[in-house]
C-alpha cells in the first residue's frame, strides 16, 4: 500500500457571515432603540432594552453599530438572520463572472479555420466574456512577426465590425506567441 507524501485539504469555501449583535453580546453602555412596530424609543441603557426586548418577546439585535449610540431593534433574530442571508445569496446570484476565453491561431491558419475562431469569438463577446487572442509561432515563423501582426490585427478587425471593441492588453509579443487581451462594449446594430 502507498501512502501519498502530499495532503491536499480542500478548503471549505467562505461564506460572508453576518455577525450581529445580540441580546448578551451587545458590549455598549446605552443604544438607540427601535421597537418591534418601527417606533423610536430614544436612548436607552443596554440592560433596559434588554429587559423591554425579552418582555414582549423579541431579540435585541444591533443593526447600525457604526453610530453613536449605535441602534438596536427589537426583532425576531433568527428570521431576521434568514433574511439578511437570503439577500446575500441573491446579490451573489446577481453578479455576473466575466471569464476570459481564449482564441488560438497559427500564421498558417485556413480560411475555415480561421472563419470558426472568428464565430468562437463572436459567441464568447456576445456572452459577456473576454477574449484573449494568441497567435502561436514555430520555428521560422518566428521570424515573420509582422504577418502574425497583421493576423492579429485582421481578426480584431473583423469583430470591430460586429462589436464595439475595448483593447485591454494592445498586441504585444512575448516569446514565441503575441498575445492581445479584448472585451466587447455592445453589439453593433447592423441591419439598417
Amino acid at each position: 500500500m502507498r501512502i501519498s507524501r502530499y495532503h491536499h485539504r480542500k478548503v471549505p469555501q467562505q461564506n460572508p457571515t453576518l455577525n450581529f449583535q445580540v441580546n448578551d453580546q451587545i458590549r455598549v453602555p446605552e443604544l438607540k432603540i427601535i421597537d418591534e412596530n418601527g417606533t423610536n424609543l430614544g436612548i436607552l441603557s443596554t440592560r433596559e432594552a434588554a429587559i423591554l426586548a425579552e418582555e414582549r418577546g423579541f431579540d435585541l439585535v444591533v443593526v447600525n453599530p457604526t453610530i453613536t449610540p449605535p441602534v438596536a431593534k427589537f426583532l425576531n433574530y433568527g428570521q431576521f438572520k434568514y433574511e439578511k442571508e437570503k439577500e446575500l445569496k441573491k446579490q451573489k446570484s446577481a453578479l455576473k463572472q466575466v471569464d476570459t476565453k481564449g482564441i488560438r491561431l497559427t500564421p498558417r491558419i485556413g480560411t475555415h479555420d480561421l472563419e470558426m475562431r472568428q464565430k468562437q469569438a463572436l459567441e464568447f463577446l456576445e456572452d459577456g466574456n473576454k477574449l484573449k487572442i494568441e497567435v502561436v509561432m514555430r520555428g521560422r515563423e518566428r521570424q515573420h512577426k509582422e504577418l502574425a501582426f497583421a493576423l492579429l490585427n485582421n481578426f480584431i478587425n473583423f469583430l470591430k465590425q460586429s462589436f464595439e471593441i475595448r483593447i485591454e492588453q494592445p498586441p504585444a509579443a512575448q516569446g514565441g506567441r503575441i498575445n492581445a487581451i479584448l472585451a466587447g462594449e455592445k453589439i453593433i446594430n447592423k441591419k439598417e
